[in-house]
C-alpha cells in the first residue's frame, strides 16, 4: 500500500516537472491579470508578457526529455502525451508569442497616432497580452493531446481568445471580422465535435493514438464521415481549403501583430495535431485514401491561396491568402509521410515562422507610416532603405528563392514529396506527381504577388503627392518609431541573418532536427 502511494506520488511529481512550461503559462495568465488591476503601463505589462514567454521557451528547451530518447510522458489519465515532437513544436509556439510581443510593444506605443482609435484600447493592454498567453497555452495542450476530448477543449482554448483579439480594435471592420471568425469557428467546432462523436461510436474510445485503431474496425461510410468531419476542425485551424474563407476578413480587420500571430501559432498547433491524427491512419495497409485526400486538399489550398493573392490590393489581405497557400505547402510534408517528410515539414514550419514574422514586422513598420495599400509603397525604398530591403528578403524567402532559408525549406519539402512518389509509383499513385507539379507551378505564381510591394518600393516611380507621415503629421519629416540603433531594427536584422544563414548552412538547423527522435 505504502509503495503504491509512493509510486503514485512519484508519478505526480514527475508529471509536474514535465508539465512545467504549461504550468508557467497558466501562472503567466494569472500574473498578467493581477498586474492589469494596478497599472496600464505599456512598458511594464509588455515586459512582463515578454519575460513570461521567454521563461516558458527556456523551460521548454530544458524539458526533461533527451533529444534521442524514445520516452514519452503520459499525463492526466493518458489524455496528454509529452514527447520530443510536442516539445519542439511547443518551442516554436513560444517563439511566435515572443515575436508577437516584440511587435505589439511599438504598436501600442504609437496607438494614439492611428486612425483606428487603438489608443482607447490601451486600457486593455494586460488583457491583450493575457489572451495571447492563453492561446499559446491552448497550443501547448493541443500539440500534446491524444484524446479527442482534450483536443476539443484545447482547440476552444485557442479559438475563444482568438475571436476577442480579432475584434480588438473595436471599430466596424474589426467587429465584422471578429463576428465572421466566430461564426465560421462555431460551425467548424460543431462539425468536428459531431465527427468526434461518430469516432467514439465506432471505436468505443476517445484515444486515437492506438497503433491498431483502424485495424479493429473495418472502413465504412460512417467511419469515413467521422474522419472527414474530425479533420474539418484541424483544417479550419490551419486555414486550409475548404475551411479557409474566414482568413482574409480577419487578417484585414485585426491589429497587425495579431495577424502575424494568427498566421503562425494556431496554424502550427493545428498542423501538429493533424500529424498526430493522420499518423494512425492506414497509410501502410494498402488503403491510400487518406493520402489522396490530403494531397488533393494541398493542391487546392496552394492554388486557391496563390491565385487569390494575385488580385489583392491590401497587404494584409494578400498575406492572408499567402498564409492559406503556405498551409498547402506545410501539408506537402504530411502527404510525404515518412521520417524525412516529417522532419522536413518541421524544418519548413520553423522557417515559415521566421520569414512570416519578418514580413509582418515590416508591414507594420510601413503601416504606421500610412502605407496601407500595395500601391502606396511607391518610392518607399528611397525613404526607408533598410526596412524595404529587410521586407524584400522576407518576401523572397516566402517565395522560396535563394539565397534564403525559404528556398532550402521548399527544396527539402519537395525532395520528400518526390521520394514518396517514387516509393508509391508502383501503385499508380499519380496524385503525388500532380501535387509536385502544382507545387512547383504555384511557386512561380507566388513570385508575382510577393514581389509586388518590392516592385513599388524600388522600381515604380512615385506618381502621387507625398503622403503625410501619421507619426508626425508632417509631409517631409519621416522620423522613425524604430530608430537605427533600437531593438526594432535589431530584431529585423537578426531574422534576416538567420534566414540567410540557413540557406548557406542548413545543417545548423537540420542537424539539430535530425538528432531529435520525434516520438508522437
Amino acid at each position: 500500500m505504502e509503495s503504491s502511494v509512493a509510486l503514485s506520488l512519484q508519478d505526480i511529481i514527475t508529471g509536474l516537472r514535465v508539465f512545467t512550461p504549461e504550468l508557467m503559462l497558466g501562472g503567466g495568465v494569472v500574473l498578467l491579470l493581477i498586474i492589469g488591476l494596478f497599472t496600464n503601463d505599456i512598458h511594464k505589462i509588455s515586459a512582463v508578457a515578454l519575460l513570461v514567454l521567454m521563461a516558458v521557451a527556456y523551460a521548454q528547451y530544458l524539458r526533461d526529455i533527451p533529444l534521442t530518447s524514445e520516452i514519452s510522458h503520459e499525463l492526466f489519465s493518458k489524455m496528454i502525451v509529452v514527447s520530443n515532437f510536442s516539445s519542439y513544436m511547443g518551442f516554436l509556439l513560444d517563439l511566435g508569442g515572443i515575436l508577437t510581443v516584440l511587435m505589439s510593444w511599438p504598436y501600442f506605443l504609437h496607438a494614439d497616432k492611428l486612425k483606428e482609435g487603438l489608443e482607447q484600447r490601451r486600457r486593455f493592454v494586460s488583457e491583450y497580452y493575457l489572451l495571447i498567453v492563453v492561446i499559446v497555452l491552448g497550443g501547448h495542450l493541443l500539440i500534446s493531446s491524444v484524446n479527442l476530448l482534450m483536443v476539443f477543449l484545447s482547440l476552444e482554448l485557442i479559438s475563444l481568445p482568438s475571436y476577442a483579439l480579432a475584434g480588438f480594435l473595436f471599430n466596424k471592420k474589426s467587429s465584422e471580422g471578429s463576428f465572421k471568425y466566430f461564426l465560421f469557428g462555431a460551425v467548424a467546432s460543431a462539425v468536428m465535435l459531431y465527427g468526434f462523436s461518430l469516432f467514439y461510436g465506432q471505436f468505443g474510445t476517445l484515444d486515437f493514438r492506438r497503433d491498431d485503431l483502424f485495424a479493429t474496425v473495418p472502413w465504412s461510410p460512417l467511419l469515413v464521415v467521422s474522419v472527414v468531419f474530425s479533420m474539418a476542425g484541424f483544417l479550419y485551424k490551419i486555414a486550409a481549403v475548404p475551411m479557409h474563407p474566414w482568413a482574409p476578413d480577419v487578417y484585414e480587420a485585426a491589429p497587425t501583430p495579431i495577424v502575424a500571430f494568427f498566421s503562425v501559432v494556431p496554424k502550427l498547433a493545428g498542423l501538429a495535431i493533424l500529424v498526430r491524427f493522420v499518423i494512425v491512419s492506414p497509410y501502410d495497409n494498402g488503403n491510400p485514401a487518406v493520402m489522396h485526400a490530403l494531397a488533393l486538399i494541398s493542391i487546392l489550398t496552394i492554388t486557391v491561396g496563390n491565385f487569390s493573392a494575385l488580385v489583392q490590393k491590401n497587404p494584409k489581405r494578400m498575406m492572408a491568402y499567402s498564409s492559406i497557400a503556405q498551409s498547402g505547402f506545410l501539408l506537402v510534408g504530411l502527404v510525404a509521410l515518412s521520417a524525412s517528410g516529417l522532419q522536413f515539414m518541421i524544418f519548413y514550419s520553423t522557417i515559415y515562422l521566421l520569414m512570416n514574422f519578418l514580413v509582418f514586422y515590416y508591414l507594420q513598420y510601413f503601416e504606421l507610416r500610412g502605407f496601407t495599400t500595395i500601391a502606396s509603397y511607391q518610392n518607399a525604398g528611397s525613404k526607408y532603405l533598410w526596412p524595404s530591403i529587410f521586407l524584400l528578403v522576407g518576401f523572397i524567402s516566402l517565395t522560396g528563392l535563394p539565397p534564403t532559408g525559404g528556398f532550402t525549406a521548399k527544396l527539402f519539402i519537395f525532395s520528400a514529396l518526390w521520394e514518396s512518389y517514387s516509393n508509391h509509383a508502383h501503385r499508380g499513385d499519380q496524385i503525388l506527381l500532380w501535387l509536385f507539379i502544382f507545387g512547383l507551378l504555384n511557386t512561380v505564381v507566388s513570385l508575382f504577388y510577393y514581389l509586388r510591394i518590392p516592385y513599388f518600393a524600388f522600381i515604380k516611380n512615385w506618381e502621387s503627392t507625398p503622403k503625410t507621415n501619421i507619426l508626425t503629421s508632417s509631409p517631409v519629416a519621416y522620423d522613425s518609431f524604430i530608430g537605427r540603433s533600437s531593438i526594432g531594427n535589431l530584431l529585423g536584422l537578426i531574422l534576416v541573418i538567420v534566414l540567410l544563414l540557413i540557406f548557406f548552412a542548413p545543417g545548423l538547423l537540420m542537424g539539430w532536427i535530425n538528432k531529435i527522435n520525434f516520438v508522437l
